[in-house]
This record gives C-alpha cells, structure tokens and sequence, in this order.
C-alpha cells in the first residue's frame, strides 16, 4: 500500500508560478513510476506530467509542454511538479499517483494507476 498526499495548491494570478509536492509513505517510492493528473470541472482527468522510477526519463501532456517541470527525490520519497506561466485553463484539482511501471503508455492513462491522492486545488486568475 502507498499513501500519497498533495500540497502546495492554492490561487494564483495568470503568468505566475506554483510547485506541488506530494508525498508518499508505504512501500518503497522507488519502485514506482509517479505521474500528475488534473481534472477541471465537468472535465475528465487528464494527464499533465510523469516520472520514471529512476528519475531520468519525463513525459509531459502537450498543453503544459515548456512550461511545467516534473521531479522526484526518492531520498524523500517525494515528487514535485513546477508549474510556470500559469493560465486560467490549468485551473483543476491536481492529482499525484503511482504506477508500477513506466514507460509511456504505462503513465499516461489513469487505468496504469495503483494509488491515488486526494488532490489539490489549483485555481489561476485572469
């Protein structure tokens, strides 16, 4: 079992920056390939961001390509996602999870998902 809990979501005016973090505690970080989803109101989940176990490969969605960043620090059992030039389309709840594989079509569908947090807010300005 793996516990994952967001934070740093909050409101921000449009061209501004937020980093999430999410945490994981359970079984070793390490082995799992960690992605981000948001879901907009009335909207299905989307993929934004993922990681692979070892940290050296990234896959991003296209809407937020050279704008957002995805890490990880295993040592802390933690992933992050810097978000930059925000829009008022990110706005959503984002969502950390794991997945026990990576490799492209392993991340970016929610199905390849074990664990799941509960979210956090994002709302961005105009």
């Amino acid at each position: 079992q793996v516990q994952l809990v967001e934070s740093g979501g909050g409101l921000v005016q449009a061209g501004g920056s937020l980093r999430l973090s999410c945490a994981a505690s359970g079984r070793t970080f390490s082995s799992y390939a960690m992605g981000w989803f948001r879901q907009a109101p009335g909207k299905e989940r989307e993929f934004v961001a993922a990681i692979s176990r070892s940290e050296i490969t990234t896959y991003y969605g296209d809407s937020v390509k050279g704008r957002f960043t995805i890490s990880r620090d295993n040592a802390k059992n933690t992933v992050y996602l810097q978000m930059n030039s925000l829009k008022p389309e990110d706005t959503a709840v984002y969502y950390c999870a794991a997945a026990p594989a990576s490799g492209y079509y392993s991340v970016v569908h929610t199905t390849k998902y074990d664990y799941w947090g509960q979210g956090t807010q994002v709302t961005v300005s105009s």
